[in-house]
């Protein structure tokens, strides 16, 4: 069934780096657990239940009552077949729905084009930090990238070219390795200078904004918050995009404050998001979809976790029937991948189907690559 909502937007988060979703969404009764995390496992005192199997890390505590409210959704084992370990290539994998070659096209740069046909709204796709996801990255399609909202409408015009051009900059280092920098001069050349028109139309955001909900002072807080201000401000922007900074997730040593400060920052600013849009009654036609590239092994390594496979996403808004989707990954041993892999059972496609077809609209199939039974989290 598609959404009868009216002018539906999608905002996204990714979680850079490999969150280690054992520690995030917690299978506590099972004693494999606490075989696996030596190090690493959470106090069972401490654990928030959500059923008598599976727990939030107390670090989520902020996000626990959406989930009593029934409107979050956890996809449970989600990733895709063969994954691959590398940071750069899962990221891509996710970006581009390409998990075979190298794809040059991302999933919501197609949403925008289909959305927006014409670019008719230069606004249509905005992402929150500095440079150019891969996931919004199409040829001709412009997308405004917003480092910080607060000075982006103060910026002279010189200034604000200097901004895109940094993040165009990054992109170009990024991925002209893998594509050829022919083809990123290209699309620098195509997009660069049309996104440059949404600057002056942003800058107005903050002055129709007001708010006393608080956020944390971290980079996330800011995206988020920044977030908000665009969706209140009816800019006809339907595509919202912000990521973690870069691999901040990948807790390979030190994991245990590390990663509980990573989870409070995200919920607390999750909650922030979600509170603000809600007082401002801007909350009735957005769904939240945070994810992160790959999971983490099943086995600690003594102070943290390394690259794993199948992991956790969320899916968090008004219309979301709330509730576990897919299976808890196996920790039976010899139901591990090698290496400790936890196996995942969801492919990431059909969450994005589940968004694209039932929320936004669209014809998933043609932007994803394939038919992938939808997720019944709307």
């Amino acid at each position: 069934m598609v959404s009868t909502v009216k002018d539906p937007v999608l905002a996204v988060i990714s979680l850079s780096g490999g969150n280690d979703g054992m520690n995030t969404v917690i299978p506590y009764s099972n004693p494999h657990y606490r075989d696996y995390r030596p190090a690493l496992g959470v106090p069972e005192d401490q654990i928030i239940p959500i059923t008598d199997q599976l727990g939030f890390h107390p670090a989520l505590a902020s996000l626990k009552k959406y989930w009593d409210e029934g409107t979050l959704a956890i996809i449970q084992g989600i990733g895709y077949p063969n994954g691959s370990l590398s940071h750069f290539r899962s990221m891509d994998i996710w970006a581009t729905c390409e998990p075979e070659e190298l794809g040059l096209t991302g999933w919501l740069g197609s949403v925008i084009q289909d959305v927006d046909p014409k670019g008719e709204n230069v606004l249509t796709g905005v992402n929150f930090g500095r440079g150019l996801p891969r996931s919004l990255a199409k040829e001709g399609v412009p997308v405004a990238s917003v480092g910080d909202l607060s000075s982006y409408g103060l910026l002279t015009e010189i200034g604000a070219e200097a901004q895109r051009n940094e993040a165009l900059d990054l992109f170009g280092r990024m991925y002209a390795p893998a594509i050829g920098q022919g083809v990123v001069d290209d699309y620098i050349r195509r997009t660069g200078i049309e996104a440059l028109k949404g600057a002056d139309i942003l800058g107005t955001a903050p002055g129709m904004y007001k708010s006393e909900v608080e956020y944390p002072s971290s980079a996330m807080g800011g995206y988020l918050r920044d977030m908000a201000q665009v969706h209140n401000a009816d800019f006809g922007t339907k595509v919202l995009f912000t990521t973690a900074p870069y691999n901040i997730f990948d807790t390979h040593a030190n994991q245990a404050v590390g990663h509980a400060n990573l989870l409070q920052d995200i919920a607390v600013s999750i909650d922030s998001f979600m509170t603000d849009i809600r007082q401002l009654g801007k909350s009735d036609n957005v769904t939240l979809f945070f994810y992160s590239e790959f999971g983490r092994r099943a086995m600690d390594n003594g102070s943290g976790t390394d690259h794993g496979t199948g992991g956790i996403a969320f899916v968090l808004g008004d219309h979301v029937k709330g509730g576990l989707y897919g299976e808890y990954p196996s920790l039976e041993p010899n139901k591990l991948e090698d290496g400790g892999n936890l196996q995942h059972n969801v492919d990431f496609r059909s969450a994005y189907t589940t968004l694209l077809d039932r929320w936004m609209g669209l014809d998933a199939k043609a932007i994803v690559g394939g038919n992938f039974e939808p997720v019944p989290f709307l």
